[in-house]
């Protein structure tokens, strides 16, 4: 691996360590956020429809602007809505204002959705560069991200610091991260050369491809287990379980740290023991601890299971987005179209749950999720692509261009 790869790698990590802090950031101060803007569960889910609705823009122009721009000034511009959208939220919980926060949120989820599509592009390409599975990893700051994000806004909880101290503070680390790590990423990957955005590739035809629509469905499902536990969790714990804010917090952030050891050990049971079975073990962890939050009334019990949750939905994005580049030709709108249904459901279908929770509360919520999750248990073969090592003959040119 080149200097400029391993640079590359290097910001590649801080670009997915800064989102895994500052979601975290967010989720672990929810119920102190839902006090002090006044609001019940439900009207939480419509604070973060803002959320949502700033997700499906960006989600949905992300694609087509990597095809035509390239990762770098789609990655620059998302990562830089996120750092503003920090700043926004403090501002707007400083001023208890509902409408602020909302336009924050709108505008951490242009962010998030533009760029995250973007950074995974950028991913499955150091990864054809390299040809070692690397995603996982990648995908594995993500989580430590919100790791540290967890373990900041725990002791911000317990030391009551207000959050809108807490996410200013997040909004300056933030801040560094990007400068930093935009300066290795470089330009014209992603681009697209006009033949290939013309009629003789359109992205409809993606949807016939029934091997890569089945991974966009292991995606879907797995990707809203973890937003699910991303937006809900504490709040599962707290109203659910009956623990305070601090306890919830720290459970979010058991489910973070699974996530995290799941996604650095992922490369090793991958090349071990192949797509499926890994894809098809992690499904059923997941399910298993669903069940567990779901229909266990003892807190401890319930809190040691998102243990099994979290482990369950550490390897599902990562492994699906690796196999949906190697799934046929024009890998940039590959991996985008199966990263666009990874974060539609990561960042837009956790609102709905809450729609839910606030009328059968968030634990039969959840049921939702743990049905999405066993699917994915028996999708999982789709995985299996058998272009690991070397792609065929005729992908040759496709790949030239790609790269």
């Amino acid at each position: 691996m080149d200097l400029a790869t391993r640079r590359r790698r290097r910001a590649l990590l801080l670009f997915f360590l800064l989102p895994g802090i500052s979601i975290a950031s967010w989720v672990t101060r929810t119920p102190d956020i839902r006090d002090q803007l006044g609001v019940s569960t439900g009207q939480m889910g419509l604070i973060l429809f803002g959320l949502s609705l700033g997700s499906m823009v960006g989600i949905l122009c992300s694609g087509r602007f990597v095809s035509r721009f390239g990762t770098r000034p789609v990655m620059g511009a998302g990562t830089g809505m996120l750092v503003t959208s920090l700043a926004v939220i403090s501002v707007a919980l400083l001023l208890s204002s509902v409408p602020l926060v909302v336009v924050g949120l709108f505008v951490f989820g242009v962010g998030i959705g533009g760029g995250e599509v973007a950074i995974n592009v950028d991913a499955a390409d150091v990864e054809r560069l390299t040809g070692k599975t690397t995603m996982p990893i990648l995908h594995g700051c993500f989580s430590l991200g919100t790791v540290l994000g967890a373990c900041a806004g725990i002791a911000a909880t317990a030391a009551r610091l207000p959050a809108y101290w807490h996410l200013a503070v997040i909004t300056v680390i933030a801040a560094a991260l990007f400068l930093y790590a935009i300066r290795a990423i470089p330009a014209g990957t992603g681009v697209q050369a006009p033949a290939q955005a013309g009629p003789e590739h359109p992205r409809q035809k993606l949807w016939k491809d029934t091997q890569l629509v089945l991974i966009g469905a292991i995606v879907l499902a797995m990707a809203l287990s973890e937003g699910a536990a991303s937006d809900w969790l504490p709040l599962i714990m707290v109203d659910g379980h009956g623990v305070d804010a601090t306890a919830g917090s720290l459970v979010y952030t058991a489910f973070a740290a699974a996530m995290t050891i799941g996604r650095f050990g992922g490369g090793y049971f991958l090349d071990r023991f192949g797509r499926t079975l890994v894809m098809r073990a992690s499904a059923i962890a997941g399910a298993i601890g669903l069940l567990m939050v779901i229909f266990s009334d003892n807190a401890v019990l319930a809190g040691a299971a998102v243990l099994f949750w979290g482990v369950g939905a550490s390897l599902g994005f990562p492994v699906a987005l690796s196999a949906a580049g190697e799934t046929g030709p024009d890998s940039t709108a590959r991996v985008s179209l199966v990263a666009t249904l990874g974060y539609v459901a990561f960042l837009v279908g956790p609102p709905g749950l809450g729609f839910l929770g606030d009328h059968w509360g968030l634990r039969t919520a959840m049921i939702v999720v743990l049905v999405f999750v066993a699917c994915a248990i028996f999708l999982a073969p789709a995985v299996e692509t058998h272009h690991r090592s070397a792609a065929p003959a005729g992908d040759d040119t496709d790949r030239s261009q790609t790269l």
